[in-house]
């Protein structure tokens, strides 16, 4: 026969206030409103555009070929940045190529070019921008990109504007797994917070 203490879930009740209000309570103590939540939109890194190892740029083939890796220490980034901790700047127009590499050892990651800003929520849903911009199975813990194993995505960024690369897999753009890309009108090139 098992047993069962109740003084587990009784000691709970105690500390979390568990039970109703004496008759007459609410009554004697002014309701307080709670302070409302706000979240701040993060804010992009500032400086100058960089060119480093990794982002190569092709002026006269007009190409971009970039290497970002992910995993690692913390988990949840790419190239050591979290929670667009790099701003990433392309021309309209150009040809873009990522190879994504997933050092990390246990999980599988992913990347797209999103439209949706942050903050993000635990599941992102797996739509990109442009055509061809988002790696295989991008939302699958065993079929995107698995650990050891290195996707390229290639694809043209014709509409200038503000985009966001994100990790698909539940959870990880939530933890910080995503970056700020942006589309230049005026050829801007580079990468910010490098």
């Amino acid at each position: 026969m098992k047993r069962f203490s109740i003084f587990p879930a009784l000691a709970f009740a105690v500390a979390c206030g568990g039970g109703e209000p004496a008759e007459g309570a609410a009554d004697s103590a002014p309701a307080v409103a709670a302070p409302a939540a706000t979240v701040s939109a993060p804010v992009a890194p500032t400086g100058p555009l960089t060119m480093p190892d990794w982002f190569h740029v092709d002026a006269d083939a007009q190409t971009v070929h970039m290497t970002l890796t992910a995993g690692g220490t913390p988990p949840w980034h790419y190239n050591d940045a979290q929670h667009g901790g790099q701003a990433i700047t392309v021309p309209v127009g150009y040809t873009i190529t990522i190879d994504l590499v997933n050092d990390d050892p246990v999980m599988a990651h992913s990347l797209g070019i999103s439209a949706d800003p942050p903050p993000f929520g635990g599941v992102v849903e797996a739509v990109t921008v442009f055509d061809g911009a988002i790696t295989e199975n991008p939302a699958s813990m065993v079929d995107s990109t698995m650990p050891g194993e290195t996707e390229a995505v290639t694809f043209v960024a014709e509409t200038a504007g503000d985009y966001w690369i994100v990790c698909y897999i539940t959870g990880h753009s939530f933890s910080g797994m995503w970056l700020y890309f942006n589309v230049s009108s005026d050829g801007s090139v580079g990468v910010q917070g490098a």
